[in-house]
């Protein structure tokens, strides 16, 4: 049975087809609007529906209007209620009148008429039938309960001519149930005739009982107790009947009564109609409470005991009514949200016998019954599972403790031991620093004596060349001195070939001096030659852009660019940085800048940027200097003795020999907040000195007096202070400097790092040189204009681009970030802060050795200090080493990419890594999700290709898939919200239980598990085999 009005497109089968009148043309469109408009509001339709009818176009809306102006109602809603009351008035067999109005149809036949009325006819006409004018459904519902008690006398006479004493007083019982549910609405229409007394009477004996039936000509009182819930079933289906049914008194106890009729149809009926108000909010306990009714009216000792003697002992196998009761128990019990309450009702249950004859229908021939049975069977609750659940729930939250205590502890360990990694780390980079440079100390030696010995060399064939010269030339001096020896006895001397000079007494001058030796080399580290005067001619190697540098060129792209807003280095600056070994001239070649520009081609984008602010020093506050005998300098003395509760002897000891056992550490830096000052010294001092009784002192003022009495107390305290704290420092800035350190060599030391900033600087110079010119290097923070740089559609940045360049020309480099190791950390790190803790901890030791020096030759020499001291020395030692160590290693790396130290702490420095690092792995994401989402927008390009001739089909799949949707929201939520109920609602829920029986989204899950306890049962009983 179902409902035409469920469905938009049902309205169409209404049309007439034995008369086929002319269509008449399409009005103006206003008109149509308002007659369509009209048809929706008659129609009663949900506003999902009613929105997808309003997409209809013209032509459709036009003939749903036709449609629904051919439906007209065969009689009104009066004819079908007069009919009624003149059954129920048992006057009316009398009258002739009331009997010719009746006409020759049956009361069946009158009340089919009505039920196909209520299923087919307009809202308007449903409302009327139901309006407080008609009262058509008390009237109906009167009626039902007067069928009920002719139906039952006839199933009793039927089964035994004479009564038992138990039969009779069921009877009795049940009739007087009906006619108080009649006599309970006394004004809902005209009862001055009819009156439940002579009804009875009249039923009584069995001579009136017949004629008046005969006369009125009414049909089997069987009949229309099924027709009377058809009735209802029907009103039920539109939202305004549902919600009159819902809220009557007796209309659902009427229903539940039905389930005595003799046949097994419209118990099925009756099941089925109960099973669908249960799944609307509120209709389970309506549900209840009719079946209280029904224990009370059909004396049961149970609930459900009747309904369970027809489920079980039936006359004749019917399997509409064993699937509807089925479903109906598995509704009733497991629709409830409250688990105790559903435990309640499986036990109630369980007690009629349902557990034991569910153990014979688990093997029923039928797949229907089986399916509803085992849909109960999965939705049903095991207390004792439930019990060993909540104790394996309870060892598992134990266990899960337990493993969450041995992660935090397994946490805690690999803490340790990347802080123990990052100092090993950090020793071996630094050993590796101090081989680098002795390696470059032994090079330069090395260089230093080959020089020499070069020089050496070269000086000594020098002069070997110069010696023999000079023998050379002494050889003939010897041998012109031999000539003039000769001549000289001769008395002339030859000056040269053939050529004589007269001999001259005067000796021959001495042989001119030897030239002196080159100079030797300039020392390492002087300072380079001069540079040659203004016109002299270039150097070799081309032009110059700076010290050492060849001039860039110029590169001019074919579009404009968009300007990289970074920050240049000056040539000058460029010298010994990272920037001074980079060539990006050469990555022209191997980049695709023609895809490039083609990308990145717009006007030109000036974004200026604002210099750097400096970072504000916080003003130190100024603590306000407090008297001693102001209230609230009193007040919180009280307060410091009370948690200070020492005596004073026991405080003095303490302090004196710097036990922190004793004092510990937050009592120390309470009393340290407390200290006298020089004020309250100084009037406590003059108080003795007058010797004033100090027993009239309050107990504040003692106590501050009794610690102006132990000797350099602030110093002692402070001192326990340091000694408390020195470890924790310790361990705090520690692992801060490793950090720093190895930060700081990973970054300098990686190769891929160069390679990244060498392409950078290549996109920058060819999108800014052909207007401001080529330059060597970028400040750092230029890395963050990368994403301020975008194509034209906004859809790509810079970074983007880059990220997909190094994909496809330089994999290699895509691993980067790896050779950056603790820049994170590094860049949580003030270098200030840590040479501020670390002065402390050095005044803190001063002060603790003075103390110790000062006391050790004393009668009770200070243990504890001496233990400190020697334990602690060393570790400070080391911290300042490695301060020392990380201020070199992050100098150098400043200076090595071209920054300044001066203001720019590593926690400005890494962080621009940091922010580059993670701007780079992003742009790798979004260049993923990029390709995938194209690759989906070329698919949808193909597939809205072949799609085009489909357009008609997609609407209407549209209405049928708006249909499902519906559907699968009642399958899915399964209780509907009382004002959620529409028109149609119910045979829907009645539909939807028929394709899929009712199941908890627990019920999975226990099912799975009994079905594996069957299974591991089985392989049991296979074993013992």
């Amino acid at each position: 049975m179902g409902n035409e009005e469920s469905t938009p497109t049902s309205h169409h089968d209404l049309r007439t087809k034995s008369m086929a009148p002319m269509r008449l043309p399409v009005p103006d469109q206003g008109e149509l609007e308002r007659r369509f408009t009209k048809v929706l509001a008659s129609m009663d339709l949900p506003p999902d529906k009613a929105r997808l009818l309003r997409s209809y176009d013209d032509e459709k809306k036009w003939d749903l209007i036709c449609d629904q102006e051919l439906v007209h109602a065969k009689q009104p809603p009066d004819f079908y209620l007069t009919k009624l009351k003149t059954y129920l008035d048992p006057t009316a067999s009398r009258s002739s009148r009331k009997r010719k109005m009746l006409g020759g149809e049956t009361s069946s036949q009158v009340l089919r008429d009505l039920e196909i009325s209520l299923r087919t006819n307009h809202i308007e006409w449903v409302h009327e039938f139901l309006n407080e004018e008609n009262k058509g459904l008390d009237i109906l519902v009167d009626y039902l309960s007067y069928t009920q008690v002719v139906m039952r006398r006839e199933q009793l006479l039927d089964t035994s001519i004479g009564l038992n004493d138990s039969d009779t007083r069921f009877d009795n019982t049940f009739k007087r149930t009906v006619s108080h549910t009649r006599s309970f609405r006394t004004s809902t229409y005209d009862r001055r005739k009819i009156k439940s007394p002579k009804r009875s009477s009249s039923i009584a004996s069995d001579t009136r009982y017949s004629k008046h039936f005969q006369k009125l000509k009414m049909g089997e009182a069987r009949d229309d107790v099924h027709i009377c819930i058809m009735c209802l079933r029907a009103i039920m289906n539109h939202q305004y009947g549902f919600n009159l049914v819902t809220a009557h008194n007796q209309a659902i106890n009427c229903i539940a009564l039905s389930l005595n009729h003799k046949s097994p149809r419209t118990k099925a009926l009756v099941l089925e109609l109960l099973a669908a108000v249960c799944l609307v909010s509120g209709g389970h306990e309506l549900i209840l409470s009719a079946f209280d009714n029904f224990k009370v009216v059909c004396s049961e000792k149970h609930r459900f005991e009747t309904l369970m003697e027809y489920f079980q002992n039936y006359e004749e196998f019917h399997i509409d009514f064993m699937v509807a009761c089925m479903q109906f128990v598995n509704i009733i019990v497991h629709s409830v949200e409250d688990m105790n309450f559903r435990v309640h009702l499986q036990y109630e249950f369980s007690t009629i016998g349902l557990d034991q004859y569910l153990a014979k229908l688990r093997h029923t021939e039928s797949d229907r019954l089986s399916v509803q049975v085992s849909a109960y069977l999965d939705n049903m609750i095991e207390v004792a599972t439930l019990l060993d659940d909540s104790e394996a729930k309870g060892a598992a939250l134990e266990q899960v403790h337990e493993l969450e205590e041995q992660l935090s502890h397994t946490s805690e360990k690999l803490l340790e031991i990347e802080e123990e990694s990052m100092a090993k780390i950090v020793e071996l980079e630094k050993h590796l620093t101090d081989v680098l440079n002795e390696k470059n100390q032994l090079q330069e030696r090395t260089k230093e004596f080959e020089e020499q010995m070069f020089t050496l060399q070269r000086t000594v064939s020098e002069r070997e060349s110069e010696s023999q010269q000079k023998a050379e030339e002494l050889q003939l001096h010897m041998s012109e001195l031999e000539n003039l020896r000769k001549s000289m006895q001769s008395g002339v001397f030859v000056v040269g070939k053939g050529e004589s000079a007269p001999v001259s007494s005067t000796p021959a001058p001495p042989p001119p001096p030897a030239p002196a030796p080159p100079p030797p080399p300039p020392p390492p580290g002087a300072p380079p030659p001069p540079p040659p005067p203004p016109g002299a001619p270039p150097l070799a190697g081309g032009m110059l852009g700076g010290p050492g540098l060849a001039i860039k060129a110029k590169v001019q792209p074919k579009y404009k660019l968009p300007f990289l807003n970074w920050l240049v280095l000056k040539p000058q600056q460029v010298k010994g940085t990272v920037f001074a070994e980079l060539d990006d001239e050469k990555l022209y070649n191997v980049i695709d800048f023609n895809d490039f520009e083609e990308r990145f081609r717009i006007g030109v984008n000036l974004f200026d940027v604002p210099d750097g602010a400096l970072p504000k020093t916080r003003a130190s506050r100024k603590i306000e200097s407090v008297t001693l005998l102001e209230p609230n300098r009193m007040r919180n003395v009280a307060i410091t003795k009370k948690k200070v509760d020492f005596s004073p002897d026991d405080l003095a000891r303490a302090v004196t020999s710097f036990n922190l056992k004793a004092l510990p550490l937050d009592y120390v830096d309470i009393l340290i907040r407390m200290l006298p000052n020089d004020d309250e010294v100084k009037k406590y001092r003059e108080y003795e000195r007058d010797k004033k009784p100090v027993g009239v002192l309050s107990e504040e003022d003692k106590f501050m007096l009794h610690l102006c009495h132990i000797e350099r107390l602030s110093q002692k305290l402070t001192i326990m202070s340091f000694m408390g704290n020195f470890f924790d420092t310790v361990h705090t800035v520690q692992p801060q400097l490793n950090a720093v350190i190895a930060a700081s060599m990973s970054i300098k030391n990686s190769q891929k790092v160069r390679k990244m900033l060498e392409i950078i600087l290549a996109f920058g110079n060819y999108m800014n040189s052909y207007k401001r010119g080529a330059v060597y290097g970028f400040k750092l923070q230029s890395l963050d204009m990368l994403l301020d740089t975008r194509t034209p559609d906004k859809k790509m940045t810079l970074l983007h681009y880059i990220v997909q360049t190094v994909e496809q020309k330089f994999p290699s480099l895509a691993s980067f970030v790896s050779e950056l190791r603790y820049i994170e950390k590094a860049a949580s790190v003030s270098l200030e802060n840590i040479i501020t803790d670390l002065n402390e901890l050095e005044k803190g030791m001063t002060m603790t050795k003075r103390e110790y020096e000062a006391r050790k030759e004393s009668r009770d020499p200070p243990l504890v200090l001496r233990d400190f001291i020697a334990n602690a020395d060393d570790k400070l030692q080391k911290l300042k080493y490695d301060s020392k160590t990380a201020q070199e290693a992050y100098g150098a790396v400043v200076t090595y990419f071209g920054e300044s130290t001066r203001g720019l702490e590593p926690h400005i420095f890494f962080s621009m890594f940091v922010r580059f690092v993670k701007g780079y792995q992003q742009a790798q994401l979004d260049n993923e999700n990029r390709k995938k989402l194209e690759a989906v927008a070329n698919a949808q390009k193909q597939a809205s290709m072949h799609d085009k001739k489909k357009d008609k089909k997609n609407k209407e799949e549209a209405v049928v898939g708006e249909l499902k949707k519906r559907n699968r929201q009642i399958k899915d939520k399964k209780i509907l919200n009382k004002d959620d109920v529409y028109h149609g609602a119910l045979e829907d829920i009645l539909l939807d239980l028929k394709n899929e029986p009712y199941r908890r989204a627990d019920a999975v899950r226990r099912s799975q598990r009994r079905r594996i306890e069957d299974l591991q049962a089985a392989r049991v009983c296979e074993e013992g085999f």
